[in-house]
């Protein structure tokens, strides 16, 4: 797959390393004046310092004058020295079960990916859904979508990629390039937006998910727990109903005269044989990632209406002592523990999986909720939600729709994790201050991060088809903008229809709860 660089990329970089040494002296400048020339409150010092320290990870993230994941220490270091936080509470934010659940779940993708389970279930779901143009791109999007729940959306695009460009050279060799382009271009844009939608569905599909689920329970402790069934119940038919108009979108402008177009089943079909048949290895791979969704859907009580499922972890005499992060860690270990009759003497998985771990991503969740404590310990995201006080007054679905447009927005400049960390505690502390159910406002604006379409800068899906130099920015632009209204009103309209029914979110009610007081 050619990765040219040509001159709009060559532009792109100059912008952005002249944006890393502005961020890299901007950041401590107006720290520092932060610093030295405002009080936020007299009494409560510490509030200033913790808008300094946040300003500048702000500042350093969204401009990435530094590595994201070098950026997210500095909690590390400012917290303590500046009278926060004491550097053994801050520390031990970087390691908790989130983490954990972040770490098994990749593991298990690790596994996929080695063995090419992954690979088998794209090419067969791409074989079930026909070879008219229209239901190729579907199927490119649905195959794309489901393994983005389970896999990073970095990966799954990237698997994917070469699939699709299989498929567009087949049809150059018989009809030309210029004839294929248009469609072409459907079809790289449908895999990378339907990695962002896909992976909104579950905690382990995108970082925001799981920053969320942290966040929210350090800024609120007695809180029901999020577990990854609720999750899943909730966001999965939002995901759905996105993916669906997502792809009648794309159809209609892409696949429209597209019966020129010839698409042979043999294209795909002799990907899949070359497979071989499934082995020993993608048996044991599959069987522990089916386990693994059954044992993270069916731990915690399932409540439908006045029925309730009972948990797997009520055989347990401490169910509550039983996560997400302790099922996912359960089933990465066996992966290390089951052998491989391919790789003699090997195991499934073996310690070079370790080393392929997203490392930097981990120290950014760190980062994150480290930011997270210190907002809430040192009382600035109350303060800050207290500042925004009066958009109380608004309807709770309009306020809704506007945090949605502007964090969606934002994060297409800037990473979908780091604007999440951000915004997060400033979105608990507001909702505390207008009275209303946090998750009304956070879970909104979690997934308002991720769903960002208009710049390749905004989503490493968005990078990745870009890099294939068959798509101009224009290109995704112009879908783009058109997605990311479509999402804020597909959001804000989910947030009070399934969140009402899934999390019991009442946009009346202030829940005890979050009165932390």
């Amino acid at each position: 797959m050619p990765f040219e660089i040509n001159e709009e990329k060559e532009d792109s970089g100059k912008i952005r390393g002249n944006l890393q040494h502005f961020g890299l002296i901007a950041g401590p400048l107006i720290s520092g004046l932060l610093l030295l020339f405002f009080d936020l409150d007299s009494e409560h010092p510490e509030l200033t310092r913790t808008a300094a320290v946040a300003l500048l990870m702000a500042i350093w993230w969204i401009t990435e004058a530094i590595p994201l994941a070098i950026t997210s220490l500095i909690p590390i270091v400012l917290f303590p020295l500046l009278g926060i936080m004491n550097g053994k509470s801050v520390s031990t934010q970087y390691v908790n079960h989130i983490i954990f659940l972040f770490i098994g779940g990749f593991l298990v993708a690790i596994a996929m990916q080695k063995w090419d389970l992954h690979k088998r279930i794209a090419l067969r779901i791409l074989l079930l859904f026909g070879v008219h143009p229209k239901a190729i791109l579907l199927g490119f999007m649905v195959a794309t979508a489901f393994l983005s729940m389970w896999i990073s959306n970095t990966a799954t695009t990237m698997m994917m990629v070469p699939i699709v460009l299989a498929v567009i050279l087949k049809l150059e060799e018989t009809m030309g390039r210029e004839v294929v382009a248009r469609y072409s271009i459907g079809l790289l844009l449908g895999i990378a937006y339907s990695a962002t939608i896909g992976g909104i569905a579950t905690l382990v599909g995108t970082p925001p998910n799981l920053s969320f689920v942290r966040i929210f329970a350090i800024n609120f402790p007695n809180a029901p727990e999020i577990s990854f069934a609720s999750w899943f119940a909730f966001a999965l038919p939002i995901s759905i109903i996105f993916h669906i108009l997502t792809w009648l979108i794309l159809s209609h402008i892409f696949c429209s005269g597209s019966k020129k177009l010839i698409l042979e089943e043999g294209v795909i079909k002799k990907q899949y044989e070359e497979l071989g048949p499934i082995t020993y290895e993608e048996k044991i791979v599959l069987t522990n990632f089916l386990l693994l969704a059954f044992l993270w859907l069916f731990r915690a009580d399932i409540r439908i209406g006045i029925l309730t499922i009972p948990g797997w972890s009520r055989l347990f005499s401490e169910p509550k002592f039983i996560n997400d992060g302790t099922v996912a860690i359960t089933i990465a270990v066996l992966l290390f523990m089951l052998p491989s009759k391919k790789e003699r003497g090997s195991n499934i998985l073996t310690m070079d999986a370790i080393s392929k771990l997203p490392w930097h991503i981990i120290l950014l969740f760190g980062g994150g909720f480290a930011l997270a404590a210190g907002f809430k310990h040192s009382g600035l995201s109350l303060w800050l939600g207290t500042q925004l006080q009066g958009m109380g007054a608004l309807d709770p679905l309009f306020l809704i729709g506007i945090i949605c447009f502007l964090i969606t927005f934002l994060t297409e400049l800037t990473s979908n994790t780091a604007t999440s960390e951000m915004i997060l505690p400033v979105l608990a502390g507001l909702s505390i201050a207008i009275k209303t159910n946090p998750l009304m406002l956070m879970i909104p604006g979690t997934l308002s991060c991720s769903f960002a379409f208009m710049l390749p800068v905004a989503t490493p899906p968005n990078a990745i088809i870009f890099g294939t130099d068959r798509i101009r920015i224009i290109d995704m632009v112009k879908i783009g903008i058109f997605l990311n209204i479509l999402g804020v009103i597909i959001i804000t309209l989910g947030t009070y229809i399934f969140g009402f029914m899934v999390l019991g979110i009442d946009t009346t009610v202030f829940p005890d709860w979050a009165n932390i007081q």
